[in-house]
């Protein structure tokens, strides 16, 4: 059963990913990464990670998905094809995604095999757990994150600006 609804879930996330990256309209776009992140909450859900789960919808699909549509309403939305205009850059953009994507499956898929499963941990996914591992093993991925996100909406801004008119 639980296969089963991991399958439905993974098949629903990858159309909703593609979704994400097709579609020529980037507030659509923005939408259907909302719904890749509540999926995404699902599958947390699905995992017993009931914080994280709620995090997942509070924090990404919440507070970034709205800074992303308030940076996209900014710049606007230009009619041309954007950077991927020319079919030969988007060829070449989807065969190296789709060859990273092949990477890194293939190695994790062969770390797995080679590795026993670890056996689930009662504090998973609780607060002191969630706690423990943000602000001592991953304290600094999380500032670098959060300085990058302050970067992207400064950038944001000073393109929605455009240039100074003499």
């Amino acid at each position: 059963m639980a296969l089963a609804v991991f399958g439905v879930l993974a098949t629903l996330l990858l159309v909703g990913a593609l979704t994400v990256v097709l579609h020529p309209d980037s507030v659509y776009s923005a939408l259907a990464l909302i719904g890749v992140m509540a999926l995404l909450a699902v599958v947390f859900v699905t995992l017993e990670a009931h914080l994280i789960a709620a995090l997942q919808i509070i924090v990404y699909a919440g507070a970034i998905m709205v800074l992303f549509l308030f940076v996209i309403m900014l710049i606007g939305r230009p009619g041309s094809g954007g950077p991927f205009a020319s079919s030969r850059i988007l060829w070449a953009a989807s065969g190296l995604g789709a060859g990273g994507l092949a990477i890194g499956v293939g190695t994790m898929v062969a770390k797995s095999a080679l590795a026993p499963p670890e056996a689930g941990r009662p504090e998973f996914g609780t607060t002191t757990a969630v706690a423990r591992e943000l602000f001592t093993t991953y304290l600094l991925p999380f500032e670098l994150t959060s300085v990058l996100l302050l970067i992207a909406v400064v950038g944001a801004v000073v393109l929605a600006k455009g240039r100074p008119r003499a």
